[in-house]
């Protein structure tokens, strides 16, 4: 079972601070939607309204087209799975589980913890929940640890139980509030591929908050990028690392941080970086701002239209990739990042390249451009060009 999610003007306010400005976005069926953004953007904030948890000041939430604002969470058919997992530590890992059912289904007398197993008709309601929750725990692989306390368990076998417990009442929606941050590096990876798998197995309606782009990036079907109580962007991993709206976006997206420079356009549109004109065109006139991601970045060998002088700072290893960390030694000193594999790295090292001032060089095709107030701008790459552009060196622009 699956449902549509419509988000819409919402606004929660904690006395004089505003936490959520009218946040609007709508998910579809089945989707995974991930809001992902700063501490104290407001995403958790957002997903306990929709929850139910707490109410808003102002807007809408819709599950399948009905408002849900007026009902209990027990109402709004959604299960959320929090941080701290909230186990009962009392309690098994099967009661953890079938707790839920037990609400639903149970009477209260039914309910109590010794006298409630001779309440009267309630044996197939028992026998049902028992199956629902061997169901379940199947489901997640965690069988053999039915007995146990949570205090038994490790932080990823405490996640499954968490997971196990949302999944059983089979709910419209899956909410699920930073449910890895507690775990270590290893298996925070591994329980990214079981959340994938487990959203493909069910086809259900996840809304996801993370700080962490990592895993907005690797399991989402859309992302929304949160900031300051708005949602900035909503797009796929692709798209909204390729094509981020604003300044703010493509900071936040992409490991290492993308490389921000000052541009300044000329009243023909034409950008020059550094002192340095390049390939790059606009229809903007004045300071602007260039962004350059890591991973487009080389040490110029002459067929680049855009160029950087740069001085190697340091050089950080991560295995087949390599981080070389480069003063910018034009007009704004900026730090830059390149990166590179392993194997060019050491390329550069036998001819001695990386040992004197050198020039970075990038396609203009690859640039990001943003105004001064960090919105985006479009490139035109050199196709108003009246006239050749040229290097400070005199050099013809290659593909001008």
């Amino acid at each position: 079972m699956t449902a549509t999610v419509s988000i819409s003007s919402i606004e929660k306010n904690f006395g004089a601070t505003k936490t959520l400005k009218g946040v609007s976005v709508d998910v579809a069926a089945g989707e995974f939607l991930t809001l992902v953004g700063p501490s104290g953007c407001g995403k958790s904030t957002l997903l306990r309204i929709i929850a139910g948890l707490i109410p808003q000041d102002g807007g809408t939430i819709s599950i399948d087209g009905a408002p849900v604002d007026h009902l209990l969470p027990k109402a709004r058919d959604v299960s959320m799975v929090f941080q701290s997992y909230a186990l009962y530590p009392h309690m098994s890992v099967r009661e953890n589980i079938a707790t839920p059912l037990k609400v639903r289904r149970l009477s209260s007398f039914a309910r109590w913890p010794l006298v409630g197993k001779f309440a009267p008709g309630q044996a197939a309601a028992r026998a049902e929940i028992a199956e629902a929750v061997k169901q379940v725990a199947a489901q997640v692989e965690i069988e053999a640890l039915l007995d146990r306390r949570p205090a038994q368990l490790s932080g990823g076998q405490r996640q499954r139980v968490a997971l196990a417990r949302a999944m059983v009442r089979q709910p419209r929606v899956f909410l699920m509030d930073e449910p890895l941050s507690n775990l270590d590096a290893r298996l925070r990876v591994h329980m990214r591929g079981e959340l994938s798998e487990l959203h493909q197995r069910l086809g259900a309606t996840f809304i996801y908050v993370t700080h962490d782009q990592v895993e907005a990036m690797t399991m989402s079907t859309r992302v929304a990028l949160m900031m300051d109580g708005e949602i900035v962007q909503v797009a796929t991993p692709d798209e909204i690392y390729t094509n981020p709206a604003d300044v703010r976006v493509a900071r936040f997206i992409g490991s290492p941080e993308i490389n921000l420079l000052q541009g300044r356009a000329d009243p023909q549109g034409r950008i020059s970086i550094a002192g340095r004109a390049t390939a790059l065109r606009t229809e903007a006139v004045g300071q602007l701002t260039v962004g350059l991601r890591p991973e487009i970045l080389t040490i110029d060998d002459g067929s680049s239209d855009i160029v950087i002088d740069g001085r190697l700072q340091r050089v950080e290893r991560l295995g087949h990739d390599v981080l070389l960390h480069v003063r910018n030694d034009g007009s704004d000193r900026k730090n830059m990042t390149l990166r590179v594999s392993a194997a060019e790295l050491e390329a550069l090292q036998m001819s001695g390249r990386l040992e004197e001032n050198f020039t970075i060089g990038a396609r203009a095709t690859a640039a990001l451009l943003f105004d001064a107030d960090g919105k985006r701008l479009p490139a035109i790459h050199g196709a108003t060009a009246s006239e050749p552009l040229t290097y400070s060196s005199g050099r013809k622009l290659v593909g001008v």
